[in-house]
């Protein structure tokens, strides 16, 4: 339905041009929130909905950007959001970290963060405005600290769960990329089987670390060999005066620092599956 809305704008109202899906009490979602644990790529997906909706204005804000310390800037901020999507629709609001911005409603708080939500919630609403071809995108760690009125309006509650087994091997194959290594699928099947749990920033954040440990080698090296492998130059070229750090006791090593190693000279270690 999100991307009907967004990209096929005129099936949206009995204009006269196209077909006509939502009509009567055929209605799409004015509030989407996507919630679940950290790391699993809702900010991705919002990003990803900007991408599909090249005909539709994409605002993406936090609450840092609709706070002010200025009395009453703060709710001007907001309408002002909402009334500039309103102009430019078909158009998404995405607001990462709602729960920034609203959060249950206590006695502590201060009059300005409630006016604040009080008038988000207004804006959301749209009574006595038209809202139609505006879409309000929040994401969220923690849904149940929301206030009760603004989760009613999020109408349609997405989970983005932690990935599956097949989700994270074939993260940790994408993370990996180009980057010189040996490891197999099988190799790739173990890594997803060992990080059940895992978010896809965790397995990001492992893999960046794995990627490093060549290049730790590298400084670390007190002995190099000469290698076979391709040219920096040319690629193409097989050369055999290639340079990778070794065990001082390898045949053919050589006493020497990463300083000592010419830069197009130096053959990047394989990233193997004992790194991890």
């Amino acid at each position: 339905m999100m991307p009907i809305r967004v990209k096929q704008p005129n099936m949206m109202a009995s204009d006269g041009d196209g077909v006509v899906l939502f009509t009567g009490n055929r209605k799409p979602w004015r509030g989407i929130l996507l919630f679940g644990p950290p790391g699993t790529g809702k900010s991705y997906i919002a990003k990803a909905v900007a991408t599909e909706a090249d005909n539709s204005t994409f605002f993406s804000v936090s609450s840092s950007d609709l706070m002010s310390k200025w009395l009453g800037e703060s709710e001007k901020l907001v309408k002002n959001l909402f009334a500039l999507a309103r102009e430019h629709k078909p158009s998404i609001i995405f607001v990462d970290e709602i729960d920034s911005l609203c959060s249950s409603r206590s006695d502590t708080e201060s009059e300005s963060a409630r006016r604040v939500k009080t008038e988000f919630m207004v804006q959301m609403q749209g009574v006595g405005m038209d809202n139609d071809g505006v879409l309000v995108l929040g994401a969220t760690n923690i849904p149940w600290i929301l206030d009760a009125a603004i989760r009613r309006r999020f109408e349609k509650r997405i989970y983005i769960p932690l990935p599956e087994m097949n989700a994270r091997k074939d993260m940790f194959r994408l993370d990996v990329g180009r980057n010189n290594n040996n490891l197999t699928d099988h190799d790739y099947k173990m890594l997803a089987e060992r990080t059940e749990g895992y978010s896809g920033y965790d397995i990001n954040i492992l893999v960046k670390d794995a990627l490093m440990q060549p290049v730790r080698r590298v400084q670390s090296a007190t002995h190099f060999k000469y290698v076979s492998g391709p040219s920096r130059k040319d690629p193409s070229v097989i050369v055999h005066d290639l340079l990778t750090p070794c065990s001082p006791g390898d045949r053919g090593a050589m006493p020497m620092s990463w300083l000592d190693v010419p830069g197009d000279k130096l053959a990047e270690p394989v990233l193997t599956m004992v790194i991890y």
